[in-house]
């Protein structure tokens, strides 16, 4: 029971366990933050031929695979309330204290959640208890968040992304195993909106719905958005933008810091 009571006191209103607060920023996130065919094709291909999947950190269920017998686990009511109609149900619960057997699934999946789990030792190891086969991470990579041109804009926005994404090493030995680590080119087209997703569209960063669906934001204070809207509004309008990363419009993709981790179980 204390045990209990510890985890329920770091969450908030609705549930949320990490340390964004899901019940003020979670509403209309499923509009924004849609999953992107190219991640979920990579995603298909590293879960290989598993049947049953663990989604840890489900959220609205933007990277779930339909064609998976899936279990997901997400603690905020705010998100569980956005999956959409067919979904596997959602269990509450955190990544830290997963309430499954041994090796209950082939595979785990957690996309966009360890910058959000409060033990991220604990969070992989509970990962790695319940999997049968790989447990497959997709996390952005500190180290290359500067490659944004979101950096001269809000600074403290990605300072705050690379303070909360662990890092790639981290996560490797944290997990254990035969880890491989894959860069993900992020398309122009983009429609998982996190920040980087608006790489050559710059405008869409304009509607306060998209920066909401980014919690990075809501770790900033009010005059950080607004010295933002009124510095790349300008700049848009007087081609200032254009003339500095213009050239990012047409690119077809862009190497942000997009990775995506393939832990196959340790050898016996």
């Amino acid at each position: 029971m204390m045990q209990q009571r510890q985890e329920d006191a770091r969450r908030t209103g609705d549930g949320s366990a990490g340390d964004a607060d899901y019940e003020a920023i979670g509403p209309g996130y499923s509009t924004y933050r849609r999953p992107e065919p190219t991640f979920v094709d990579a995603i298909r291909a590293a879960l290989g031929d598993a049947q049953t999947l663990l989604n840890v950190g489900a959220g609205a269920g933007s990277y779930e695979p339909r064609h998976l017998e899936v279990t997901a686990v997400e603690p905020s009511a705010v998100m569980r309330a956005q999956r959409p109609a067919g979904a596997a149900r959602a269990v509450d619960a955190v990544a830290e204290d997963l309430p499954f057997p041994e090796a209950a699934f082939d595979a785990v999946l957690a996309s966009f959640t360890v910058h959000q789990w409060q033990d991220l030792s604990r969070g992989l190891r509970e990962a790695r208890r319940v999997a049968r086969g790989p447990v497959v991470i997709l996390t952005c990579d500190p180290a290359a968040l500067r490659r944004s041109w979101l950096v001269d804009y809000a600074p403290e926005v990605i300072a705050t992304e690379a303070r909360r994404y662990p890092a790639i090493a981290d996560l490797v030995a944290g997990i254990g195993g035969a880890v491989t680590v894959q860069g993900l080119p992020i398309p122009l087209a983009c429609v998982d909106g996190f920040s980087e997703a608006y790489y050559g569209r710059p405008e869409l960063l304009l509607d306060a719905g998209a920066r909401r669906a980014n919690s990075a934001w809501s770790f900033v204070g009010p005059e950080v958005e607004e010295r933002f809207e009124r510095r790349l509004r300008a700049d848009l309008a007087s081609g200032a933008w254009d003339e500095l990363h213009g050239a990012l419009r047409t690119r077809p993709t862009f190497d942000g810091s997009l990775r995506l981790l393939v832990a196959r179980p340790p050898a016996a």
